[in-house]
């Protein structure tokens, strides 16, 4: 096998790198190359398989004649299917194969140089990151690249509307709501405008806010009271002040 020059990564990242380069080279084979690779898979001949290397080439040819072979073996007879179904259908069934042989290869290293639980989860992380090489020749991968798109893209412009929305919100509420303060200075300045023009019933003086006042029930007019004269007394002043002075 051209290309196969024995390669033995030992750590998880060079397995990976293995992995990659091998995937790589099946995917041209299925993608860009696919007439050259539909060419060599000719069911005349005896079982062929389709191999990925590490340095992103691909090959059509027998499988190895040692046995048990240095590397597990990719699917035999991939030619012989060629002509009984659609290509497209033809073209996914050997990429899922591809898929199952990328698995075998890279474990088969983990295994044989003895990756720990750690090790063996972080590879199949790895691996599990990029897409199958079913899902690239079938596009799925290209649909859900576009979906991911769509959706952050989405997520994005509905957070800056959101947020655009909230401040604009929170500005108008500031505005629309005064402080305690305001409020509270507001209401004092009221009552100083609706009491300040008020005339005492009896002695005809201005009202004053830090004086105590009596309105009276009966003619609803405003009395001075002594702060001594409890409230009794203060509204008998004051009617006795009406009855003096009805006017």
């Amino acid at each position: 096998m051209e290309g196969g020059a024995p390669y033995n990564p030992r750590t998880v990242e060079e397995v990976f790198r293995d992995f990659k380069g091998r995937r790589a080279g099946m995917i041209k084979a299925l993608t860009t190359d696919v007439e050259e690779f539909y060419q060599q898979c000719d069911p005349e001949k005896e079982n062929l398989c389709l191999y990925g290397f590490p340095n992103e080439q691909w090959e059509v040819n027998l499988p190895a004649e040692e046995v048990p072979p240095e590397l597990p073996e990719p699917a035999l007879g991939i030619n012989f299917a060629r002509d009984g179904m659609q290509e497209k259908d033809w073209l996914s069934l050997v990429a899922v194969h591809s898929d199952a042989w990328l698995l075998a290869v890279a474990f088969y290293f983990g295994s044989r140089f003895g990756f720990d639980k750690v090790d063996r989860k972080r590879l199949f992380n790895m691996i599990n990151d990029l897409p199958t090489i079913f899902e690239v020749v079938t596009g799925i991968a290209k649909k859900q690249g576009k979906e991911k798109s769509s959706i952050s893209n989405h997520s994005s412009t509905k957070s800056k509307s959101n947020s655009k929305r909230g401040s604009e919100s929170q500005v108008k509420y500031s505005k629309a709501m005064p402080s305690k303060e305001e409020d509270e200075d507001g209401l004092e300045d009221e009552d100083e405008e609706e009491h300040g023009d008020t005339l005492c019933g009896a002695c005809g003086e201005n009202y004053a806010a830090d004086e105590f006042w009596i309105c009276c029930d009966i003619c609803e007019k405003w009395f001075h009271a002594m702060a001594e004269v409890n409230p009794a007394a203060a509204l008998a002043m004051a009617a006795a002040a009406v009855s003096e002075n009805p006017n």
